[in-house]
């Protein structure tokens, strides 16, 4: 699986004219070998030269927690008395174009550049976002477990087994995180809880309020489950509940809210423009009147990261490729009084879009 990223990496490094490749601290690193670097000031660098073998920079004591590949990197670790921008330097000299991480430290950029004053550094996503894009079989399988992971816990938050009642956003945030765990992610990325008029909020910040009666209570969360070969796959649902039965309001809303993640998941095929799918979510939602209450895109990316290419969104013109996976998450907010998202990861494939989600689409009533 890695060797052959390397080889699908070379061939686009060689097609833009890339002599060498620099990855630092996040998500590129461990989809290419395997291997997370922890985020420290000490510097992880995995040196991928066109022609040549990779090596992989790293602090002598974090060599232990390499999987060693030989056929796809070589080792070298440095001790806390060398230095590791001069030891990246030489094995990128005299290399024109280097392609950097773009998690890759401030401060090592500018270093490196002091040090390669004659090499011109651009994005490495260029290289590799495109390819982490299109998901393999392998990839697209340990995002549909993922998914399920997470269908679990949302059916258990429908079904009324997750309590809410009288409990803060911020325990019920934890309560869902627990058993994101539970259903197999090694790690939570996030767990909104937006409860009444937070759920306004798209991004709230789970906090005190405690979730009453008559609540919508706004519910997306995610996490990474890992996979045998090193390098996890995340997960990402929305779903909403109400406490009690909704008001004809709610209901009504609710009811365009669907149709328009609906009508978003249906367009999502293999050619169409990222931003026509987009289009097919917001027209249902504007013909009902809310068109300014639809405030953020319709999806993003999701594989290695929660958020990555292709981003589901106005003026992205990119077209949906097989393997290509993204969210679905079209919402609708009123400031001050509630608001309600509805989020599916969805694979684009030759035969149509498949969702991966399947827990229930309606908003649950549930009375604790």
């Amino acid at each position: 699986m890695y060797v052959e990223r390397a080889e699908r990496l070379r061939r686009a490094m060689d097609e833009q004219d890339i002599d060498v490749l620099l990855l630092s601290v996040g998500p590129d690193l461990p989809w290419l070998t395997g291997y997370e670097a922890m985020p420290l000031e000490r510097l992880t660098m995995l040196v991928v030269p066109r022609d040549d073998r990779a090596t992989l920079v790293l602090p002598g004591l974090e060599a232990p927690r390499v999987v060693e590949r030989p056929d796809l990197f070589g080792l070298r670790p440095w001790q806390e008395t060398e230095d590791p921008v001069a030891i990246v330097a030489g094995l990128v000299e005299p290399a024109a174009t280097a392609a950097i991480g773009d998690r890759t430290w401030a401060r090592f950029l500018v270093d490196l550049q002091s040090a390669l004053a004659s090499t011109r550094f651009v994005r490495a996503s260029s290289v590799v976002g495109p390819l982490r894009a299109r998901k393999d079989a392998a990839e697209v399988a340990a995002l549909a477990r993922a998914a399920a992971a997470a269908d679990r816990v949302a059916a258990q938050l429908q079904g009324g087994d997750v309590p809410l009642v009288g409990r803060s956003e911020a325990e019920v945030s934890a309560d869902l995180g627990h058993r994101l765990l539970a259903e197999g992610h090694h790690r939570v990325n996030f767990a909104i809880v937006a409860a009444g008029p937070n759920a306004a909020s798209p991004h709230h910040d789970p906090g005190s309020r405690r979730i009453e009666a008559g609540d919508v209570v706004l519910c997306d969360f995610g996490g990474t489950l890992a996979t045998d070969g090193g390098a996890g796959y995340c997960s990402d649902i929305t779903r909403c509940v109400h406490i009690g039965d909704p008001p004809a309001e709610v209901a009504e809303i609710y009811a365009v809210l669907r149709e328009a993640q609906a009508a978003a998941v249906a367009a999502a095929t293999v050619g169409t423009p990222c931003e026509a799918v987009d289009a097919a979510a917001r027209r249902i939602i504007a013909d009902a009147g809310y068109g300014d209450r639809f405030v953020h895109r319709t999806g993003h990316g999701i594989g290695v990261e929660e958020h990555e290419d292709p981003y589901i969104v106005c003026g992205n013109a990119t077209p949906l490729e097989a393997g290509h996976a993204f969210s679905i998450e079209p919402g609708i907010y009123l400031p001050g009084r509630w608001g309600a998202r509805l989020e599916d990861i969805v694979v684009a494939t030759p035969d149509g879009p498949r969702p991966l989600n399947q827990a229930d689409h309606g908003m649950a009533v549930v009375e604790a």
